[in-house]
Order: structure tokens, then sequence, then C-alpha cells
């Protein structure tokens, strides 16, 4: 029964903590609204897979040190923070793209999929965007540090552990999942397009922002 409300726990937190606004929802839209449904899935492999660093290293007790470490702190803040910026920076750079026409042709279908081509990420290269992007936020893991150390004692089972450790990993895939496929509707997404320039700067100008405020932001002790 303990481990069904401490799971129950875990749940509730990490539904909160996922859906609440930050650098990963700002790149799982900047994706999935200026490339692909695909991207935007991608990126949240890409995000779970950051998260499973971060639930390891946690549960080992790395992350201890790390947020016990002024200068192991700062420097992945730092990294976090630029990493934000320079994507910010490359967003303020879009161009206009043209709506979705709807397929009435094999001339058409030919030229939707080469558009969709050319403006497309490759699967690699979502992935990584979504994991550096999780990876590289020191907040994940003063994050992870706070939620575990309530739940998790010395006498917790490995296999408990894993468990807690997992749900994180799987919330954060569903939820961003389901972002980009929602986001990436056609009826949604055709909205979105003949904006898309400026809605991608926006989201350039809100990451941008959000590396400036975690490289001022302070350890909490």
């Amino acid at each position: 029964m303990s481990f069904f409300a401490d799971w129950l726990t875990v749940l509730a937190i990490g539904c909160l903590a996922v859906m609440a606004p930050g650098p990963n929802l700002a790149m799982t839209l900047r994706n999935s609204l200026s490339y692909s449904r695909q991207s935007g899935i991608y990126t949240a492999v890409g995000l779970a897979a950051g998260n499973c660093v971060h639930v390891t290293y946690c549960l080992v007790g790395i992350g201890v040190i790390i947020s016990e470490s002024i200068l192991l702190f700062n420097a992945i803040k730092w990294l976090g923070a630029a990493y934000l910026i320079y994507v910010g920076i490359k967003s303020l750079q879009a161009q206009r793209h043209k709506p979705i026409v709807p397929e009435s042709s094999a001339t058409q279908n030919a030229q939707h999929s080469s558009s969709q081509q050319t403006h497309d990420l490759a699967r690699f290269a979502s992935i990584r965007i979504g994991f550096l992007t999780n990876l590289l936020n020191p907040k994940v893991t003063l994050f992870f540090l706070a939620l575990f150390t309530q739940i998790i004692q010395p006498a917790t089972p490995l296999f408990t552990e894993a468990v807690y450790g997992l749900t994180m990993v799987a919330l954060e895939f569903i939820w961003f999942a389901l972002v980009a496929i929602v986001i990436s509707q056609r009826s949604i997404k055709n909205r979105f397009l003949a904006i898309s320039h400026w809605t991608e700067r926006i989201t350039g100008a809100v990451l941008i922002a959000l590396g400036l405020r975690l490289a001022v932001s302070q350890q909490n002790t």
C-alpha cells in the first residue's frame, strides 16, 4: 500500500512537472510547428532520454554531488543556458513557411513530399535537440533530488526505485508526444503556418529568455 501511495505521489507530481511551461515545452512546440509531427515526437524521445540520465544519476547519488558543488552546478547551468540561447537565436532567423495544401494529384503529392523533406529535421537531430534541452537543465536535477529524497528511503528496493524513475521517463515522453501530435494536426498547423515565422521567432525569444533566466538563477541551498 505504501508503494502504491508513493507511486501515486510520483505520478501526480510528475504530471504537474512535465506540464509546466519551460524549455521542454518550448522546444517541442518549435519543432512540431516549424518542421513536422515526426520531429516533435522524436524531440519527445530525446526529452525522455534526458530524463533517463537525470533519473539514473540521481538514484545512484551523483545528483547529490552536483547539487552540493557550486562548480559543477554552474558548469551545467551555463552549458544549458548557452544551448537554449543558441537555439533561440536560430529560431529568430526563421523564414515564412507556406501552408500545407490538400493533395489532389500525384504531382502535388511529390511536391508536398519534397517540401516536407526540405523543411524537416533529421530523426537524430530532433532527438539530440530534445536530449540536450533536458540534460543541460540543472533545475531538472534539483527537481528529481527533491522528489526522490522524499519518496525513497535507504531500505527502498532497487526495483521500486526503477519503477519511480521509469514513471517519470514515461510521463515525459507521453506528454510531449501528445503535444506534438495535437499541435501538428493539419487544421491547427495551417493556422500557425501563415504566421509561423513570427511564432518561431517568439518561441526563439522565449528560449533566449529562459536561457538568460537559467544563467542568472541562483543555486538553492
